[in-house]
């Protein structure tokens, strides 16, 4: 089965800036579509931060375009988020999405859609 892990999060006061990761794993990946971010604030919808494609199109929210970068590792299933001028409002628990992985197992290939992480704090406070 996929899993997808997040690390990176943590507290970090305004201004600061933090690099959060997140793995897939669990079984021998052949090919994942686009990787992103998420985030959900207390109280509040979850929300898109950035997507990457396989190839390296990116695309962010409005209010995440300048301070943060998303990028990818392909050889190692993993995508990575680096978070510049972080501000309280960016307090959230950040979720790594992979929305179509193709995996091997035993002798046939297999899709699993909408791959969702467990989460990673970020708390931005002085």
């Amino acid at each position: 089965q996929v899993q997808l892990v997040e690390s990176g999060g943590g507290l970090v006061q305004p201004g600061g800036s933090l690099r959060l990761s997140c793995a897939a794993s669990g079984t021998t990946i052949v090919k994942i579509n686009n990787m992103g971010w998420h985030r959900q604030a207390p109280g509040k919808q979850r929300e898109l931060v950035a997507v990457i494609g396989s190839g390296g199109t990116t695309n962010y929210a409005d209010s995440m375009e300048g301070r943060f970068t998303i990028s990818r590792d392909n050889a190692k299933n993993t995508v990575y988020l680096q978070m510049n001028s972080l501000k309280p409002e960016d307090t959230a628990v950040y979720y790594c999405n992979a929305d179509r992985v193709i995996y091997y197992s035993g002798s046939s290939y297999y899709t699993k859609l909408d791959n969702w992480g467990q989460g990673t704090q970020v708390t931005v406070s002085s």
